[in-house]
């Protein structure tokens, strides 16, 4: 399957040069305009329809945080298969550029569903579209996204709300390691509609002796009031 021309169109209409510079110095970088302001309401009012999802996770039960999450089920609504789709091909230079200065074997095939073929093939066969919801008094625990041996090094997180407006609070936190150093954040407001593409699980920094791998985990600050949802479009799939 390839990206309707419509979402291509979205995707590809991005600064993708500044967006590959951004992610390359700080680890995450604005993707704006994924959504139309109709469409991200639209995601977010699917929350409390059950046949949509694949399983509901309760942070606080799980020591995650405070809040809850769903898994999509598979057919994904349109906006979340289009979407994957249409980023995988963006994304997948960068991945391969930074796996190439850790000298790494980037495993990642030229298609989205390549690639996917290999995951279920490897056992990772659970679909990882996430839907978020937070009230007030809620946050998210820093943490990797991983879901098994497959791992693609990039996702995108998407905001469904207005931030200032229907909630304050809930900064999107992302916390790297430097080897012999202290640990870099940085706290980002996402706007509704705009994604965020930030680091899986580690990525490349500038060392003394060439390149070394940064891990960096991320989470989401307290929200102080109102309800924050967002969809996290992770490209692997879970074991």
């Amino acid at each position: 399957m390839t990206a309707a021309p419509g979402w291509r169109d979205r995707v590809d209409r991005l600064d993708w040069p500044h967006i590959t510079a951004e992610i390359d110095a700080a680890g995450g970088a604005a993707l704006p305009g994924l959504l139309t302001p109709a469409e991200a309401t639209a995601l977010a009012d699917l929350y409390d329809d059950d046949a949509r999802f694949r399983s509901t996770v309760d942070m606080n039960r799980h020591r995650f945080g405070s809040g809850e999450y769903r898994y999509f089920a598979t057919p994904y609504p349109e906006p979340v298969e289009q979407l994957k789709q249409a980023l995988y091909p963006r994304l997948l230079p960068i991945a391969r550029q930074w796996w190439a200065r850790l000298g790494r074997p980037a495993p990642w095939p030229d298609t989205f569903d390549e690639w996917l073929r290999l995951c279920h093939r490897a056992g990772q066969t659970k679909p990882t579209a996430i839907l978020l919801r937070y009230a007030a008094g809620d946050w998210n625990a820093l943490h990797r996204d991983l879901y098994g041996d497959l791992v693609f090094p990039l996702q995108v997180v998407i905001g469904l709300d207005r931030p200032g407006i229907d909630h304050t609070g809930g900064e999107f936190l992302l916390v790297e390691q430097r080897a012999r150093a202290q640990s870099r954040g940085s706290a980002t407001v996402i706007p509704r509609g705009d994604g965020f593409l930030f680091t899986t699980r580690d990525r490349p920094v500038r060392s003394a002796r060439g390149w070394s791998a940064a891990p960096t985990r991320h989470g989401v600050s307290t929200i102080r009031s109102g309800l924050r949802r967002t969809l996290a479009l992770v490209f692997h799939d879970a074991a």
